[in-house]
């Protein structure tokens, strides 16, 4: 596969951009898995094997992935929308190759999978493989996700039973269940959802007689967020993140 359109593949450019950053000697690639020091290329059509290839683009290195898999721990007061409406988007916390890469969709670049509300934080996918976006999505699958509820009023049994039950919600006569419900204490509730409704934690919450005062997701799947992952921050999932979240 030639240089230029390994660079265009991972989003840095179109291929006469990329081409332009190779001549121009931004471009430096490891020659064999063990290599610690890049060699320059300045030929755009240069041959190379993609799959395992490591690279430094203008300083910054990067490995090849066909397909973008990331988890991202997202920090309160941002949107999940390539769009946002009033507070920054996640996508601003990205680096512009994944931003920008190239997607036969409408929109380029990784995808959020579902989307958190502004006030609400932990941990989000982004891929660009629209078949593992349409699975995690699918409630067909029930991927279950775990939130750390904080609520105004203090929790009783009562309300635990009621949402393992399962409340009705105003859009929707069919019951909505927790999948786990546990007080971790009286203000800290651990809520095991396999569905994504619109604000359906809260509404959850609502439907019991209490409110949600901060909401924080902590899991999907088997996969829980890092404890070294800050706000703000973001990381490739290797093939074990993934199969802890595929089960």
């Amino acid at each position: 596969m030639q240089l230029q359109d390994i660079l265009y593949s991972q989003g840095f450019g179109t291929r006469r951009v990329c081409a332009g950053l190779i001549q121009q000697g931004h471009v430096q690639v490891y020659e064999g898995n063990s290599a610690l020091t890049p060699v320059e290329c300045t030929q755009a059509a240069m041959e190379f094997e993609a799959d395992g290839l490591r690279f430094r683009v203008q300083g910054e290195d990067w490995a090849y992935h066909e397909k973008a898999y990331l988890m991202l721990h997202k920090p309160a007061g941002t949107e999940c929308s390539q769009k946002p409406s009033t507070w920054p988007s996640i996508y601003t916390l990205l680096p512009s190759p994944l931003r920008l890469r190239p997607n036969k969709a409408s929109v380029q670049g990784v995808q959020a999978i579902g989307r958190l509300d502004q006030d609400t934080t932990g941990l989000l996918l982004l891929s660009d493989d629209g078949k593992f976006i349409h699975r995690m999505s699918s409630p067909r699958h029930h991927v279950p996700k775990v939130y750390e509820v904080t609520l105004k009023h203090a929790l009783d049994d009562k309300q635990v039973q009621r949402l393992l039950a399962g409340v009705v919600l105003d859009d929707d006569p069919k019951p909505v269940r927790a999948a786990a419900c546990e007080a971790v204490d009286s203000h800290h509730l651990r809520l095991t959802l396999t569905e994504g409704k619109y604000h359906q934690v809260k509404r959850m919450l609502a439907a019991v007689g209490n409110r949600v005062e901060g909401l924080h997701r902590s899991q999907i799947g088997g996969l829980t967020l890092p404890a070294d992952l800050a706000p703000g921050q973001w990381r490739w999932l290797d093939e074990a993140a993934l199969a802890l979240i595929a089960g």
